[in-house]
């Protein structure tokens, strides 16, 4: 093992550590569709619903850029959260041919809702642990913010740029 290798307990761990993030996430989704009458929403429009409500104002290629996908993938998942009264386009005073997203009011409620059930469920969770494994996780916790920070500035494979960049960093790594 060279010096440039990871540690074959760190592999281990870092392994486990992805799988348990994966199905810990599928099994919060999986209970909280049972959860809700609303229809589900792909991935992909839930992640743009929830960009454009923390970024009001977003251009449809700005969200493309951030979402890593290409300009009219965004515009039909625009179109379809348009028809479903999730998304309003606006348009942009300085350039009239250029939308700007905004949430609606039924959008912002649908997600703080699900935030609102997710929290409760996760309380729930959290609640019925032992002490020393709460104790455990909270103290975890500080290490959890730093992977998701080396997540955002972590080099792109085969790039050298840090993949939390601006505009256009996708194109360039060929997520698109």
């Amino acid at each position: 093992m060279t010096a440039t290798e990871p540690h074959p307990l760190d592999v281990a761990l870092a392994d486990e550590f992805s799988t348990l993030l994966v199905g810990i996430q599928r099994l919060v989704r999986r209970h909280l569709r049972h959860t809700s009458d609303e229809p589900r929403l792909r991935g992909a429009q839930a992640e743009l619903l929830r960009l454009v409500r923390d970024t009001p104002g977003l251009r449809v290629s700005e969200a493309a850029d951030e979402l890593c996908l290409a300009g009219n993938s965004v515009s039909t998942l625009v179109n379809q959260l348009v028809a479903l009264n999730l998304l309003r386009r606006g348009s942009d005073p300085a350039d009239r041919r250029a939308a700007l997203l905004y949430a609606t009011p039924e959008a912002v409620e649908r997600i703080e809702a699900w935030r609102r059930r997710r929290r409760a469920l996760m309380g729930d969770i959290v609640t019925g642990l032992p002490p020393a494994e709460r104790e455990a996780l909270a103290a975890a916790l500080p290490a959890l913010r730093q992977v998701a920070d080396g997540l955002r500035t972590a080099p792109a494979p085969g790039t050298g740029q840090s993949t939390h960049q601006p505009a256009g960093r996708c194109a360039a790594q060929g997520e698109r």
